[in-house]
């Protein structure tokens, strides 16, 4: 692994153990194994760093996207992918995907540092936001849409229909974060949630 990366993995842990504003650039240094100047020459500031944490964690989800066949971010695309899965097909890449975010490094360690920061940070809690809820709820959202127009789902109200399938995906991954003993019975209730979804919106109909 070549020193910038180093630098993103050893801040994120520390993001995840400490907290983003109790993290100062000369321990990241530190857990590297060089001199703060040394650091300066691959990333400006703490913020840089941070930003940079973003755009890796962006592409692991994008290197995800294309293991399991999809977009992930153009819900257009994956309209015509979803509307033709199978049951089984669709179960099997909920379960992926909510394994991936549960235990990939980069999310799991940035989930808990902005859950540590977000009540003590205005803007993080923003990021938080962004990346655990608004965007999601937005792509979905935009997906269901799409299928709700080709008539694969039926409902009077595609934002309401997004927040009863994300909802309950996102509370399983937090109780999984905090008690990961959990991970199975939450896995088994999942595949009931999204079995439960296609029988009340009509995808399976």
């Amino acid at each position: 692994m070549d020193t910038k990366h180093r630098i993103l993995d050893e801040a994120l842990t520390l993001f995840s153990e400490k907290g983003y504003a109790n993290v100062f650039v000369g321990e990241i240094a530190d857990r590297v194994g060089i001199k703060a100047p040394s650091l300066y020459k691959h990333y400006k500031n703490k913020r840089a760093i941070f930003d940079a944490i973003i755009d890796e964690m962006n592409r692991r989800f994008e290197e995800q996207a294309k293991v399991l066949q999809i977009n992930g971010k153009d819900a257009s695309a994956d309209a015509g992918i979803y509307k033709t899965l199978s049951e089984d097909k669709l179960l099997k890449l909920g379960r992926e995907f909510f394994l991936y975010y549960l235990h990939d490094d980069y999310n799991r360690k940035f989930r808990k540092m902005l859950t540590l920061e977000q009540f003590h940070d205005a803007e993080l809690a923003k990021v938080y936001s962004k990346l655990y809820v608004d965007d999601p709820l937005s792509y979905q959202g935009m997906l269901f849409g799409f299928m709700v127009t080709a008539g694969v789902l039926k409902t009077d109200n595609v934002q309401i229909m997004t927040l009863h399938f994300y909802a309950p995906i996102y509370y399983l991954l937090t109780i999984c974060d905090r008690e990961p003993e959990r991970e199975p019975k939450a896995l088994k209730m999942l595949d009931d949630h999204i079995k439960q979804f296609d029988r009340i919106y009509g995808r399976n109909n």
